[in-house]
């Protein structure tokens, strides 16, 4: 007996869905991956990636939204997520919510997370957002370029209160987009 996917969406080349068992241990190598991890404090174990999951699947049943699977139509093959997220820290801007992406590395510089992105931001209007955040390291010019292209405005920079004060990463850039109530 087969469970039924969700389908949350689909574009030209990509279908947004619902997480499923199998899509871990390729999640596991793509976030143990240092070039895909590059923007961010370190590669995760197996353990804080199975976490990562189990956090990702809570916030869909409390929600019915989140960190969308991403699968590629031509080959069936998930490639990573792109999605809505609570935002998990305090800052002038929060609480508030967050559009976030992270491909496998074979996948980047394709055009495959403004895809997924425009879709997700979509979405987000149509759930009754007022306003969705983005943000990413400042030296993350791929991330700052999907926010652009996706049509967010830079509002400010920041320092991310969950690192430490002599990170590389500290700084953040912060954008913003409003959806028209």
């Amino acid at each position: 007996m087969s469970s039924t996917v969700k389908i949350f969406a689909k574009t030209e080349r990509l279908i947004l869905r619902q997480w499923k068992h199998e899509d871990l241990p390729t999640f596991v190598a793509m976030n143990s991956n240092p070039e895909v991890m590059r923007y961010f404090p370190e590669p995760l174990t197996e353990a804080e990636t199975r976490a990562f999951y189990d956090r990702i699947q809570i916030e869909f049943e409390r929600m019915d939204w989140g960190l969308y699977a991403v699968e590629l139509k031509s080959t069936g093959s998930f490639i990573g997520y792109v999605g809505l997220h609570e935002i998990g820290f305090n800052a002038d801007f929060t609480p508030g919510v967050e559009i976030g992406w992270r491909l496998d590395a074979d996948y980047h510089n394709q055009g495959l997370a403004t895809e997924a992105a425009t879709k997700v931001l979509e979405l987000a209007e149509g759930f009754g957002f007022e306003k969705i955040y983005s943000f990413t390291a400042v030296v993350n010019k791929p991330s700052e370029r999907v926010m652009q292209k996706i049509g967010m405005k830079k509002t400010g920079e920041f320092d991310h209160p969950k690192l430490s004060s002599d990170s590389p990463l500290l700084r953040h850039v912060l954008y913003q987009i409003e959806f028209p109530s």
